[in-house]
């Protein structure tokens, strides 16, 4: 066996194992069994599974059991448990659990997992913070999916950025790069033309798959055409980023009937941020995937609906009844809306760099995008808080990390506590007035050409990859002009609709040109760009629905 795991195995271990407290209340929930050596406890793609401590003896997870290529994830021993992130989050398990050696085991069903994170703090603490870093080394060590691929082909490059924004651990093999991938697919008997495809423990193999073909392996049933628009929820939150999270979660524990739908992975960009330093509560900072995590188990643990693969095409209003349409045929229908469907990062306009797009050039900075370039240079571009986490993050396993921004500092948009982190860095070279001009690749990305805007100087940098965080726009073109945008097409709300003839009355805060819509984060007009300020507003937003209904007079029941 290939033992991806072993030795290093402590790792994907909790800090220490469960304490004799801990045990007990797991205990109550659960029920003791002995266990024979080899037996399977749960198998690659099982959509639910139990959760398991060992009480005596060991237990294995290992990836692509029976295999030839069968590997050794981790191993455990007693008053250790086994899963991940996943168990939580509705996705079907990457690997199969298997008993080692004779021995003892708790079996606490799922269902019951759910309840004891939901209701008990401290036990919920230590298993989440276990089960995020066993997702986090999955990612490090691309255990899990396998995706061949062709790094030219634009379809793969879309699949390697949708495992990114969805925090999926990933195996990728380009085929131009890597024999065994060719090897592999003569094996298969799959014709190039099938390419990208992607394997799937325990489940059929995927021909040139979308993202939602990907979402419905993983457990998440897709959501019939028509099944959702027989009903009119209370609340729908369109754009799952940390405001729609905070809305979605405050409207369902209110008793709104509530659904959430989101175009990829709840968490939004600020699920890739790799590190939320500014956050209260959090003193050592927090990941964004952590935040997602947390906000999506708290926004299901109040009774949320949660759609994802649901990307917003249209948006229709009539008699009170918002309708939002994703590209799917899928609708949505609810008496009050709150869009938060955030931005997208702008390209950086250099000449051919779509091309590296997902391969070398990256719009997010996490795990799964810095195994590419460990040890190597990178580059960053940008001036914000996004382009300043990304670049302490990259630190960590890049030297030099290079941070080109276009103005003479980074005091006009980067928060001071990161600023003073990022140039106190050694491994942290900023490089102001500073423009990306053109890249340079042979098989991978190797290089940019950037230009002094000062003296207009050229010079070559010699990077692994690149990180660009240059700006947004407004992910609003679904929206048909039906509400009020300013000139950049972010949505106004409040105050900013002033002399515009928008109703009956003045529109609340954060309440759009039609009654009953509110937005939230981001895509909003004016709006501050932090975490902690979506999800206020999210919070707000709530509040003043039961406002709207109470003035307009509208029956909440």
């Amino acid at each position: 066996m290939d033992a991806l795991g072993r030795g290093e195995h402590s790792a994907w271990a909790p800090v220490a194992p469960l304490s004799g407290d801990q045990l007990k209340k797991l205990a109550a929930l659960g029920s003791e069994s002995p266990v024979h050596p080899g037996e399977i406890l749960f198998s690659a793609g099982d959509a639910s599974y139990d959760f398991f401590v060992v009480l005596e003896g060991s237990a294995d997870i290992v990836d692509r059991l029976g295999e030839a290529d069968e590997r050794l994830v981790a191993s455990y021993g007693p008053a250790e448990f086994l899963g991940e992130i996943g168990m939580l989050t509705g996705e079907r398990s990457r690997f199969a659990g298997v008993m080692r050696t004779p021995g003892r085991l708790l079996r606490v069903p799922v269902g019951r997992i759910h309840l004891l994170v939901a209701q008990d703090a401290g036990l919920s603490e230590y298993i989440l913070r276990t089960f995020l870093e066993r997702r986090s080394n999955l990612m490090r060590r691309g255990a899990g999916l396998t995706l061949i691929g062709s790094r030219y082909d634009e379809r793969c490059r879309v699949l390697l950025q949708s495992f990114s924004l969805s925090r999926t651990a990933l195996h990728w093999m380009d085929l131009e790069e890597q024999p065994e991938a060719e090897a592999l697919l003569r094996e298969l008997r799959i014709p190039v033309t099938d390419l990208p495809i992607v394997l799937v423990p325990g489940r059929p193999l995927l021909r040139n798959p979308q993202p939602a073909d990907i979402a419905a392996e993983f457990g998440e049933l897709p959501t019939a055409v028509g099944e959702d628009d027989q009903d009119v929820s209370d609340l729908l939150v369109v754009g799952g980023g940390p405001g729609g999270l905070a809305a979605a979660m405050y409207g369902a524990s209110e008793g709104l009937q509530t659904t959430l739908i989101d175009a990829a992975a709840f968490g939004g960009q600020a699920g890739t941020s790799s590190r939320i330093e500014n956050y209260l509560g959090f003193p050592a900072g927090l990941s964004g995937a952590e935040l997602a995590t947390r906000g999506t188990i708290q926004a299901a643990k109040f009774g949320v609906r949660l759609r994802r693969n649901a990307r917003a095409a249209a948006f229709a209003s009539q008699d009170g009844i918002h309708t939002v349409t994703c590209e799917d045929g899928r609708a949505f229908r609810a008496r009050d809306v709150v869009i938060a469907t955030g931005v997208d990062y702008r390209r950086l306009a250099v000449p051919g760099i779509e091309n590296w797009e997902g391969n070398g050039v990256h719009y997010s900075a996490t795990v799964a995008e810095a195994r590419y370039a460990l040890g190597r240079p990178v580059a960053v571009i940008g001036g914000a808080n996004s382009a300043g986490q990304a670049a302490m993050f990259l630190a960590r396993t890049s030297d030099p990390v290079h941070l080109l921004i276009r103005g003479h500092g980074l005091d006009h948009s980067m928060s001071r506590y990161l600023i003073d982190a990022v140039t106190s860095h050694p491994k942290i070279q900023v490089r102001v007035r500073t423009e990306a001009v053109a890249i340079t690749a042979d098989s991978s990305v190797t290089g940019l050409e950037v230009v002094d805007r000062t003296t207009g100087r050229r010079s070559a940098l010699e990077v692994a990859a690149v990180f660009v965080f240059v700006g947004a726009t407004p992910c609003t073109d679904w929206l048909d002009n039906h509400l009020a945008t300013d000139s950049e097409r972010f949505l106004l709300t409040g105050h900013d609709l002033d002399g515009l003839a928008t109703g009956h009355r003045a529109p609340f805060p954060f309440e759009t040109s039609v009654p009953g819509v509110f937005c939230v984060g981001d895509v909003r007009s004016g709006s501050v760009k932090r975490v902690a300020t979506a999800v206020g507003e999210g919070s707000a937003a709530v509040r003043l629905v039961f406002e709207r209904r109470r003035v307009d007079g509208k029956d909440m029941s």
